[in-house]
């Protein structure tokens, strides 16, 4: 009686230990909502606020800004916890290049909808939504679309321009090279066992429906047929420098190109803007706006 007792005991505090993990693994992964502040008309542009609609009838906000319909269009997608407002600056610098931009809040971020969880596919879901809004709304057929993200929106373009034929240039900032090797750094920083790291990257795995080497960066850039350009901070402490050469080394035949920026860190968007001349020579070599130089 005392052996099934304790049992029952033991078989209880495991439910409960588990029940606190996941429970644990939902809030730490839950993004933080930083809903935008100023717009695109504090930098003294044009723009209209556009709604986009995804899964089960969530909605996407987003600014436009456009230069003209026959005009190359670049949506650009922000990292975890960000919004539209952050990747502004950077944003401005291209489309002062002639550039149509697409600045969009993902789900459960900015002023988009709420959404359950966010993950790397449901970014990359987002951005495809967004490269659909851009197609319906073009008038010309020929104009070239283009996909910037920063972090873990750098991560989702490149997955979602390697599952499409229709993006012409991709600009990954600051992008991880494996979920798994990011999840663990992160995870690290709490002491966890290692055993039970391998438990929740599982599980994380079920609850996102994707394994983690189909979306990794170092997978999906070797898939993506168009020019890809990272770019990544020197001093880089969330996402390490390495990781952006493990994206380019691992790509054997159609290399991405590599820009270091010297000194910068995860979040400074403003050290990438003070390369935007580099961005946009990239671009050009894409003959991605090419249309506008005539």
């Amino acid at each position: 009686m005392s052996g099934m007792y304790y049992l029952g005991i033991s078989l209880f505090l495991a439910a409960t230990v588990i029940s606190i993990v996941l429970i644990a693994v939902h809030i730490g992964f839950r993004a933080p909502r930083r809903v935008e502040q100023g717009n695109p008309e504090d930098f003294g542009l044009a723009y209209e606020e556009v709604w986009i609609r995804v899964a089960k009838g969530r909605r996407l906000f987003a600014w436009w800004l456009p230069v003209a319909d026959t005009a190359p269009s670049l949506l650009v997608l922000h990292g975890w916890g960000g919004n539209a407002e952050l990747m502004l600056p950077l944003a401005v610098f291209l489309h002062r290049a002639g550039i149509n931009i697409l600045l969009l809040d993902a789900r459960n971020h900015g002023r988009s909808d709420c959404a359950g969880h966010s993950s790397l596919p449901r970014f990359a879901e987002d951005a495809g939504a967004g490269v659909d809004w851009i197609k319906n709304r073009r008038r010309e057929g020929t104009a070239q679309i283009g996909l910037l993200g920063h972090s873990v929106g750098a991560a989702a373009v490149l997955f979602e321009a390697s599952r499409r034929t229709d993006i012409s240039a991709v600009i990954s900032i600051s992008a991880f090279a494996h979920p798994a090797w990011m999840m663990h750094r992160y995870l690290d920083r709490f002491r966890i066992p290692g055993l039970l790291q391998c438990w929740i990257l599982r599980y994380v795995e079920w609850v996102i429906g994707h394994r983690y080497e189909e979306i990794a960066p170092m997978n999906t850039a070797c898939r993506v047929r168009c020019p890809v350009l990272l770019v990544h901070g020197s001093a880089d402490e969330t996402v390490p420098v390495t990781d952006a050469w493990a994206i380019r080394n691992h790509c054997r035949g159609h290399k991405p190109e590599l820009i270091l920026v010297d000194g910068g860190r995860h979040d400074s968007v403003e050290s990438v803007e003070q390369h935007g001349d580099r961005l946009v020579a990239f671009l050009k070599r894409a003959r991605f706006i090419q249309e506008m130089s005539g």
